[in-house]
């Protein structure tokens, strides 16, 4: 699993010219669900953005979690964030998970947000072609990637 974090002041999510998922401050969670990953990997990926320290206390430092801020999470599936552009100019998606199963998880994500605590948690629409709009704050953007999170606790 594979996550694109950004903080975001507010972004919203279009489909078809209609609203389908809006928040204000909080992150903008661009998901793709890859081959292998389970209902465990997306629940401990859940825990770790929303409590993850990315969001300033008095002092200007990074101490408080999505949680601590009462901030939102819209949550966008991606699976271009599995792609491989290491040959040729055409990437290929194969470290994706098929369709069935990325739908399943990536809902599961946002369940598992919203039962960590965060809320507002918002979907853009799996599938669909969506126009993201964001304001990014900071600009804060972290990567997370559930190969190498499992691979850090083990050392």
């Amino acid at each position: 699993m594979r996550v694109l974090i950004q903080r975001v002041r507010q972004a919203q999510v279009h489909v078809d010219s209609q609203t389908v998922g809006r928040i204000d401050h909080g992150l903008l969670l661009l998901t793709g669900i890859g081959q292998g990953d389970t209902p465990e990997v997306v629940r401990k990926m859940a825990q770790k953005v929303a409590g993850l320290r990315i969001f300033s206390d008095e002092q200007g430092k990074f101490n408080l979690s999505l949680l601590d801020v009462q901030g939102g999470a819209l949550v966008v599936s991606q699976f271009t964030l599995f792609a491989d552009a290491r040959k040729g100019r055409r990437p290929n998606y194969l470290g994706a998970a098929p369709p069935d199963l990325a739908s399943s998880l990536c809902a599961q994500f946002a369940r598992d947000l919203a039962e960590a605590g965060v809320a507002p948690v918002a979907t853009g629409q799996f599938g669909a072609h969506m126009l993201v709009t964001l304001v990014n704050d900071g600009p804060v953007t972290i990567w997370l990637d559930s190969a190498e999170e499992s691979r850090n606790s083990t050392e």
